[in-house]
């Protein structure tokens, strides 16, 4: 009989990550979705959980009859109803944050809570704070599933019981990202992610201003968009690269695909921030991997485990320097950029096949939903 899943993110229903999408395709069949909200306010079709009738609505304009605990204990409650009626035996809570705000409704409703970190709900030090460095979520999780090694170690280190903290990385379709011939590409590079300080796209752009003016043949196309995209579409002005960058804002998954097979290589400077977010195992450069792209990064979280020395080039957070190094000397030997693509298509297959992390994935929660005893 099927597992009876819910599966709540933060997110707002039609911005769902990759990760998240790709569960949501690949989990058999949850039976409740939360979106919206730590503590998720919409369903997966993003309605509203509690009332927007206008009573309602007048109710929350009245001084001191509904305030935000009132608001919020109402929205629990209305989780709790729902995780009863669908009968969940299961909840997969993406990212720490919103695991920790919905362990109340999970133990009300007597319903076991798997945790999925991703990398800031780990780290950024306003979060631990905010959730006690996640004591009760420790304590109360059946399972606290991270995408990264360098996130287990650190979740036990915060006092993580071991045996509830699982490794399983995100994957990449490799269905979909389908190998390319790196070498043949011209000396174009791609970047995808959200313009935000841990993937440091700004120091990227000036590790390409130096290597375009060594190699002036070379361009870069950077997909997304976040809070610094205005400023780095500032910043490729300052620096007069107008023709040669492309910040062309969010694409599809088709779309992006596409632009991989005419690429180089796949770039990112991530980077620890000063509010130590940082990143986990990027499931956009695994899908470049999975397209035979070599990776240009850093040395950062288990980005160093995945690229290797085998299947791209790294150099040390905010060494721009290294960084343009990189770029040019894939710029001059395509024989090695397409080598070094294939590895990593090699290496995606072996260990971060999505199909594969789902399926690991739907383990995990069979087994906090019904323990194997000894």
């Amino acid at each position: 009989m099927p597992l009876r899943i819910a599966l709540a993110t933060a997110t707002p229903h039609h911005r769902c990550e990759t990760f998240v999408r790709a569960h949501l395709e690949g989990l058999r069949d949850p039976v409740l979705v939360l979106t919206d909200g730590s503590l998720p306010a919409a369903d997966g079709e993003g309605r509203p959980l509690l009332s927007a009738s206008r009573a309602a609505r007048l109710a929350h304009r009245v001084k001191g009859l509904m305030g935000p605990q009132d608001h919020s204990a109402r929205l629990r409650a209305r989780i709790v109803q729902l995780l009863r009626e669908r009968r969940v035996e299961v909840v997969l809570a993406e990212y720490g944050t919103t695991a920790a705000e919905l362990l109340p409704c999970c133990q009300a409703a007597g319903v076991p809570l798997v945790a999925y970190f991703l990398g800031f709900d780990a780290y950024t030090h306003d979060v631990l704070r905010r959730y006690g460095n996640y004591r009760a979520l420790f304590g109360g999780a059946a399972r606290l599933v991270a995408v990264s090694r360098a996130i287990r170690e650190h979740l036990i280190a915060l006092g993580a019981p071991a045996e509830k903290v699982v490794y399983n990385s995100c994957g990449a379709d490799v269905d979909r990202f389908t190998p390319a011939d790196a070498g043949a590409a011209p000396p174009h590079f791609l970047g995808v992610g959200r313009f935000v300080d841990k993937k440091a796209p700004h120091l990227l752009l000036l590790a390409f201003a130096e290597a375009h003016r060594q190699r002036p043949a070379a361009r870069l196309t950077l997909v997304g968009d976040g809070p610094l995209w205005e400023a780095c579409h500032q910043l490729v002005r300052a620096l007069g690269l107008q023709q040669v960058v492309d910040l062309c804002g969010p694409r599809t998954p088709a779309e992006i695909a596409g632009l991989l097979h005419r690429s180089r290589a796949f770039v990112q400077h991530s980077v620890v921030t000063s509010a130590n977010d940082r990143e986990g195992t990027p499931v956009a450069m695994l899908e470049a991997m999975a397209c035979a792209l070599p990776v240009v990064s850093t040395r950062h979280g288990d980005i160093a485990e995945v690229v290797g020395t085998e299947r791209g080039l790294l150099g040390e957070e905010r060494d721009i320097g290294a960084m343009a190094a990189h770029l040019v000397a894939l710029i001059d030997d395509p024989v090695r950029a397409a080598a070094m693509g294939r590895a990593g298509r090699a290496y995606v297959m072996a260990e971060h096949r999505q199909q594969d992390r789902i399926a690991a994935l739907q383990g995990i929660l069979q087994q906090a939903a019904h323990p194997v005893r000894a």
